[in-house]
């Protein structure tokens, strides 16, 4: 019998609909020779296996299961594409190592750390990376314009501490926009972050390790037309995505190298995305790290397969397999 395979997607904040797109397209990459294959979708309200487009059957949560006809199917595998909670924080990693089902991506800690943005900068401070100075406000604390002005400068960017796809994500140029741009990103979490603009070339590199193998994908440059790489960029096409990126070799050389030194520092697995910021100098600093990248046909990581000369359902399948053996 193939091994079953759930695709989890949806989840509870406002990158539900990214979610889907992600999934649809694991849907078209994963090698449906080698596993039987169905979507997930979680919201707050219930777990649902889609069946067909007219059938969706609950998920037992005891055990990650469903009834179909009077047959229970159990899951071997979740690969998990929600981006936002559950499915990037940890909290759905928890569960799956409760349950004992094998899963795609970081594991608890790694997932819960990277997912805050201003607990992971500065951990990795610690080991030398660097990256922009930002203040981090919790629900109920407040901070001044002019604070704002003097501590980070202007322009600078607002965003939520635990947020993604750039939802909630303002930036500020003067003193007049600092408070409506924290009310904004307070709407997408408890927790906002003020982050000093960087100027420089935007770049980003995906990575996954196996037992068997370790590989560093090619460098993306990203240029959007907007001022910043904000939803509409990312999502309706508003941006360049060059692979490879149009910088030298050693400059390639030491991404990809920061990329794995990095991915081994959080103790990642499975697929995971690293954005930066080239700035003067040649100066690498480092943005975030996506534990839960997209993964329609046009996001980062498959554009970097393709590139590599390599196949989605390989790479998917060397995921798969890792965790299965």
């Amino acid at each position: 019998m193939k091994p079953v395979i759930a695709v989890v997607a949806g989840g509870y904040s406002s990158e539900n609909t990214v979610s889907l797109q992600s999934a649809a397209g694991l849907l078209s990459f994963i090698d449906k020779d080698q596993y039987d294959v169905y979507e997930v979708i979680l919201t707050r309200e219930n777990w649902q296996v889609v069946i067909s487009k007219d059938e969706q059957l609950p998920i037992n949560k005891n055990d990650f299961s469903f009834i179909h006809g009077n047959k229970k199917i159990k899951f071997d595998f979740a690969y998990i594409t929600i981006h936002g909670t559950p499915g990037e924080d940890g909290l759905l990693q928890g569960y799956f190592d409760m349950t004992g089902i094998p899963y795609s991506n970081c594991g608890v800690l790694a997932s819960a750390l990277t997912f805050n943005k201003f607990t992971c900068n500065q951990y990795l401070k610690s080991y030398g990376v660097k990256v922009a100075e930002s203040i981090l406000l919790r629900e109920g604390q407040t901070i001044s314009s002019k604070e704002v002005k003097e501590k980070i400068g202007f322009p600078c960017f607002i965003k939520s501490n635990v947020g993604g796809s750039s939802f909630g994500m303002t930036k500020v140029k003067t003193e007049a926009e600092v408070q409506p741009a924290i009310a904004l990103a307070f709407k997408e979490g408890p927790e906002v972050m003020i982050e000093a603009f960087m100027q420089g070339t935007e770049v980003t590199c995906g990575i996954y390790k196996t037992k068997m193998k370790s590989v560093v994908l090619p460098v993306t440059e990203v240029v959007p037309h907007n001022e910043f790489f904000d939803f509409d960029a990312k999502y309706h096409g508003q941006v360049d995505e060059i692979t490879p990126a149009r910088i030298s070799r050693e400059l390639t050389e030491r991404i990809q190298q920061l990329t794995s030194t990095l991915y081994d520092i959080l103790n990642c697995k499975g697929l995971v995305r690293i954005d930066y910021i080239i700035t003067k100098g040649d100066v690498i600093n480092l943005l975030e790290v996506n534990t839960t990248p997209g993964m329609t046909p046009t996001s980062f990581i498959p554009q970097q397969v393709r590139a590599a000369g390599l196949q989605m359902k390989d790479v998917l399948s060397d995921i798969i397999n890792n965790e299965l053996k």
